[in-house]
C-alpha cells in the first residue's frame, strides 16, 4: 500500500512530512527519540559546534503575546560529545533521519564539523547560517551570497551526506542568498530561522533579554516564512524545508502549497505538545483524501499552479 504522507528530500525517506526543527528537544537522544515516538517524520538536532558553548546568560527566553523571543546564544555540549546521542537513536533502528544542525565561525569550522557529525552517523547536516544573536556566526554569514556559497562548498567537498542550508529571513533578498546556496550545490534549504527581535521592560526601562536581541519564533513568523518559501520556489529547484510558525495541519499545507516538501516544527511544542506532530499529520492526511490527492507531492507548489 502506498504511503500518501511519505516524501523524499535530497535522498532522506520521510514516512511523513513533518520534522523537529533545530533547538528545540534536539540536545540528546532521549528527547529526540520521544519526538519520533510522537510521529516525526524526521528530527533535526540542536546546532553543535566544534567547542562548547555555554551560551549567554538569563534571561535568554521571553514570551510575547504573539511568540518567543530566544537568545540562547547556542549552547552546546560541542559535536565531539554528541557521539552517544546518536548512537542512542541509530541503534534502534527506527527508520527515521536524523539531521545534525552545525555552525561555525568559518566555512572551514562548517566542514571539519560537517565531517565529525557524518562519521557519528548523521543522515544529513543542516548548516545554521541564519543564527540572529551570535557575533561572527549565523546571519553575519548568511546574509552574504558569496559566504554562503563558500560555507556550502566546503560542505560538499568534505561530506558525502545531504547538506540543507537553513536562510535567514533578515535580510534584503533571501532569494539571492537560496541561489547562490543551491548554486553551490545545497540539496535542500529551509527556510526559515527565526527574525530578529526584542522586547522592553516598561518598569524597568531596560531591554529583558540579557543579549538584548534575540529571534522571535511562532505564529507571528508564518506569514513571512511562507512567502520566502513561495518566493524560493519560483527561482531555485532545490527542494525546500518551510519552518516558521507550523502548529496546525493548515499551516502545514500551506508551506506545501507555496513550494515547501516538508515542514519543521518547533515553537508550537511549547504550547501545543508533542502531539502536535501527529495533529498536524493526520489533518494533512484528511486534506489528501478530501481533496483527492495521492500523495504530499501532488501539492507541493500547487499554489503557484492555481
Amino acid at each position: 500500500m502506498v504511503n500518501r504522507l511519505a516524501v523524499d528530500i535530497a535522498g532522506l525517506k520521510l514516512k511523513n512530512p513533518t520534522m523537529l526543527a533545530a533547538g528545540i528537544l534536539g540536545m540528546s537522544g532521549a528527547s529526540m527519540l520521544e519526538v519520533i515516538r510522537n510521529g516525526a517524520g524526521a528530527v533535526v538536532t540542536k546546532s553543535l559546534g566544534l567547542k562548547p558553548r555555554k551560551g549567554y546568560a538569563n534571561p535568554a527566553i521571553v514570551q510575547v503575546p504573539c511568540g518567543i523571543i530566544n537568545a540562547m546564544g547556542l549552547p552546546n555540549p560541542s559535536i565531539n560529545s554528541f557521539g552517544e546521542e546518536i548512537l542512542e537513536i541509530k541503534q534502534l533502528k527506527l527508520d527515521v533521519p536524523l539531521i545534525v544542525s552545525v555552525y561555525g565561525f568559518s566555512a572551514e569550522d562548517f566542514a571539519k564539523v560537517a565531517q565529525k557529525a557524518e562519521k557519528i552517523g548523521a543522515d544529513a547536516v543542516e548548516l545554521n547560517v541564519s543564527c540572529p544573536h551570535v557575533e561572527g556566526t549565523g546571519c553575519e554569514i548568511g546574509q552574504n551570497p558569496k559566504l554562503v556559497a563558500e560555507v556550502v562548498k566546503k560542505v560538499k567537498a568534505t561530506v558525502k551526506k545531504p547538506v540543507i542550508l537553513k536562510l535567514t529571513p533578515n535580510v534584503d533578498d533571501i532569494v539571492a542568498i537560496a541561489e547562490a546556496g543551491a548554486k553551490a550545490g545545497a540539496d535542500a534549504i529551509t527556510a526559515i530561522n527565526t527574525v530578529r527581535a526584542m522586547k522592553i521592560d516598561v518598569e524597568t526601562t531596560k531591554p529583558i533579554l540579557a543579549n538584548k536581541f534575540g529571534g522571535l519564533s511562532g505564529p507571528p513568523i508564518k506569514p513571512i516564512a511562507v512567502r520566502c518559501v513561495y518566493e524560493i520556489y519560483e527561482r531555485v529547484k532545490t527542494p525546500i524545508i518551510g519552518c516558521g510558525g507550523v502548529a496546525t495541519w493548515e499551516d502545514a499545507v500551506e508551506f506545501l502549497l507555496a513550494g515547501a516538501s516538508a515542514v519543521q516544527i518547533g515553537s508550537a511544542i511549547a504550547w501545543k505538545d508533542l502531539g502536535v506532530f501527529k495533529s498536524v499529520t493526520k489533518g494533512i492526511d484528511c486534506y489528501l483524501r478530501r481533496k483527492g490527492f495521492r500523495s504530499v507531492k501532488d501539492i507541493v507548489g500547487l499554489s503557484h499552479r492555481s
